[in-house]
């Protein structure tokens, strides 16, 4: 992962990815003899960063088992979701892949590891395919997304497409996938759904 300090606000840490579009949001903990407190999701420091999202609905995903991988997701329009993403419990490795036609990054990913421990998110634009890969055993990933779930709106890409470079961390003989994402196609069979625009300010 490569990053770089973009914006710091008075209870969230942002951070910018090699994709400059894809962020990795870190809340504050507050400890104390008690244990924690954290505001996960602040909508005004968002803003002010110049993200300015409607979130409509939470995921609550558990993956039992180490090397599940979830991905690559994402829905077309007019329910295209932007993602904001986080784990509760365990950790995950994180990939989202540019498919926005004409983006100078089309085609490239970006990761991050995600988890209870570190605290920090992911937010995952529209225009991109989403995927992770549960490093640990009992797994909790929760996600608010921009836009209600539609099934007729559902598309994915390959997790494993070899055109990728996605260096998952878990070998492809332990790797646990749903039949679906094993039939999703290749990038290079993928239908231009997204057009390239920056979706994030600054």
């Amino acid at each position: 992962m490569t990053s770089s300090p973009s914006s710091q606000g008075q209870s969230l840490e942002i951070e910018r990815l090699s994709i400059p579009d894809v962020l990795v949001i870190t809340p504050k903990r507050h400890r104390d003899a008690r244990g924690f407190f954290s505001e996960t999701y602040k909508r005004r420091e968002l803003a002010a960063a110049g993200i300015e999202l409607d979130f409509v609905q939470d995921n609550h995903a558990s993956s039992p088992r180490r090397g599940t991988i979830r991905g690559l997701h994402f829905q077309i329009a007019p329910f295209e979701q932007t993602k904001l993403v986080r784990v509760t419990r365990g950790a995950i490795f994180d990939v989202a892949l540019d498919i926005r036609q004409g983006s100078p990054s089309y085609g490239q990913h970006v990761s991050t590891i995600i988890s209870a421990e570190n605290w920090r998110q992911i937010l995952v634009p529209a225009g991109f395919a989403h995927g992770y890969c549960c490093l640990d055993p009992d797994t909790e990933v929760i996600y608010k997304v921009t836009d209600y779930y539609s099934p007729d709106h559902e598309r994915g890409v390959l997790w494993n497409d070899p055109a990728l470079g996605i260096d998952w961390p878990v070998p492809d003989a332990e790797v646990i996938v749903s039949g679906k994402d094993g039939d999703n196609p290749v990038l290079a069979e993928l239908p231009g759904y997204f057009d390239y625009k920056p979706m994030v300010n600054g």
